[in-house]
Formats: structure tokens, sequence, C-alpha cells
């Protein structure tokens, strides 16, 4: 079943084509249907490597990842009641039954049952380059919206490998509520069009017109690169870096990629930076931002202030689009010659639409 979104006018060849209806931004039975069928039904990051078992939704399905890199769904194979991490254990606070963090049941209490047919249901679960992502639903590799990691990473992980996330640290982290759409955020953060209006600070490291996009690889994600400005070694608010710059990568250039649904990476000379989007409601997105450093780097806030302002300036303008793309005069706009990765993503959305 589709969301049936009129998807006529933004599936277009580029320079024809418009942005998705307002529907697809702010009617709440389309981001129903989007927690099922892009979030638990697609390959979803749900964040570095965790330290302990976590509970948390991916979509609309609630699921137990654990330090192993499994992950369940929190489901008691009793009655469907959800599970509380005890940190040993995975327990039912309904009936007492309990299960051991490979998904085993442990004990159940005043019943015999068979320990090896009432197993936790484990769901399709990778680690690439210390993020961690999960299939829900579990149809990874058997439905539409969902192929395999590998199909859905694509040739991505060459633009990734060489700054080698995995080795690298979490030194700062910060979370946003931003009253806009998941996608009205990832729409803004695959152009710069909007730079030279809103973003002095960023123009003056890195020109708004330089670089270009990439789509003509194989995986769901779309991106970019743009260069810094001569004077500039990375992305902060004086252009000087402060860490300590990444081995065997380009230190001219920032890349921005997108991996959808919810994972946009920006890959700088001495830093990775990611917003993680967890959509909650059709206009209300928490993102989570993280900056990855090599071990060494003891001080962060140079890309953390620079960043923070950055984003700030991002969230107004996207909280802006959301009150227009709910208005009832809201009609679906043209896309700029330099927006090609914004309809890229578009595609991929509209996809997604599709298959299902």
């Amino acid at each position: 079943m589709s969301p049936r979104i009129d998807l006529s006018s933004a599936v277009r060849p580029f320079g024809e084509s418009t942005m998705l209806p307002g529907d697809a931004y702010a009617s709440a039975r389309v981001f129903e249907w989007e927690q099922r069928h892009v979030f638990a039904g697609s390959w979803t990051c749900v964040g570095r490597a965790v330290p302990a078992v976590t509970t948390m939704r991916v979509g609309d399905v609630g699921v137990i990842v654990t330090p192993q890199r499994r992950a369940f769904a929190n489901v008691c194979r009793h009655r469907g009641h959800e599970l509380t991490p005890t940190g040993t254990s995975l327990l039912c606070p309904y009936h007492g039954w309990a299960y051991n963090i490979d998904g085993t049941l442990k004990s159940a209490p005043r019943i015999n049952v068979d320990k090896t047919n009432n197993m936790l249901t484990e769901l399709p679960c990778v680690d690439w380059h210390g993020w961690v992502f999960v299939n829900a639903t579990a149809t990874a590799g058997s439905s539409a919206t969902a192929g395999s990691f590998e199909e859905h990473v694509g040739s991505l992980d060459a633009l990734v490998a060489p700054y080698r996330p995995a080795r690298l640290e979490v030194k700062a982290r910060h979370e946003y509520e931003v009253r806009a759409n998941w996608k009205v955020i990832t729409e803004n953060y695959h152009e710069c069009y909007h730079c030279p209006l809103i973003h002095p600070e960023l123009c003056a490291v890195s020109p708004p017109t330089s670089g270009n996009n990439w789509r003509d690889e194989p995986g769901n994600w779309v991106g970019g690169a743009m260069d810094l400005r001569e004077h500039a070694e990375t992305m902060s608010l004086d252009g000087r870096s402060r860490g300590a710059f990444l081995p065997g990568v380009d230190p001219r250039t920032v890349r921005y990629l997108g991996l959808f649904p919810n994972l946009l990476i920006s890959l700088h000379p001495d830093y990775v930076l990611t917003h993680l989007l967890r959509p909650v409601a059709a206009d209300r997105t928490l993102v989570e931002c993280e900056w990855l450093f090599d071990p060494a780097v003891t001080d962060p806030s140079y890309a953390l202030e620079f960043w923070d302002l950055v984003n700030r300036q991002d969230w107004a303008a996207c909280e802006s689009v959301q009150r227009g793309v709910s208005s009832p005069h809201f009609i679906p706009g043209p896309l700029a010659p330099n927006e090609t990765a914004v309809y890229d993503w578009l595609q991929l959305v509209a996809r997604a639409y599709q298959a299902a």
C-alpha cells in the first residue's frame, strides 16, 4: 500500500520537476506510512555502536540493540509486552520472562515452555564503519524497499572508507529538536543555493558555488563535495584547524553525503560530522549531531561552535519551510540548476513510495 502521494511532477526529468506536494511533508497519514515502510522497512541508522543493551524505536517498531551488534524485536514471546534491559539480561515486567542478551529464553516463571522455540526474533543488523544499521521489519533482501545492506550502501563505501570512521572517537554530541519534517531537513542539507543568504560564516570558508554533486553510482545515497577557500584549513569560524588532519584524504574538500533514509555524513579534512535524523511527527524531527575526531584530539570546540551556528541557521529556515508547506496555498516549486542533489534525493523518496 502506497502513501497515496501524487509524484507525477516530482519524478519528471531534472529541469522540469518540482518538489513533493505538501502532504508529503505535513500529513500525519503519510508520516505514519513512512514510519513503517521507509524507516522500519529500510536499513535505518540507529547511531554508533552502543555500550550497553539499548531499547529504541526504529520507525514504528520496537527494537533492542546489543553491544555485540545484534538486534532483536522488543516483543516478549509470551504476551508481547516490551522488555526492559537489566544489565545482563532482558526482563519482561509483565510476567517475569527473562532473556539472555543473545535472545535466548533464560527463564519463564511458573510455566514449562520450550526455550528453543521461544527465542526473541532476531533482526538484520550491520555495523558499517562504526555506525549500526537495523532493518526492523526483517525484510532485508526480500522486499522492494530493503535489499541487502551491500546493495543499500552501494559505492558510498569507497567515499567514506578513506576517512576510517571506525577508528575515530565521538568527541562532541548535540541533539536538536527541529520543528520540521525530516525530508525538509535532508533537502536543505543537500543544497547550498540558500547559503549566501543565511550562512555568511560558511561562505567565508567555502565558496557556495564550488564543488559538484554525484549520483551516477549504485546505492541508496546521494552527495557532493565543496571546496575550501585558499586560507581555510577546515570548516571553523576562522578557517583554522585545532585538531589532527586525517591521513589519506583530500585536504581541500568537504564531502556531504546522505545515506537514505536518515544518516547525513559530512567528511572534513580533520573530522567527521554526522546528522542522525529521528522523525517523531510529520512536523518534528530530533537531529543528533556527533563530531568524530582522531583519538588524540582533546578540544573539538572549534568544529562544534562552527556547526552549532550553521545548524541553528538551517533549523530556522527549515521551520519556516515547514510552516509554508503546511499552508493550503503551497504549490510545489521548481528546482534551481544547482539543486541536482535535492532532485536525486527526491527520487530516492519517490522510489520508496512507489515500491510499497
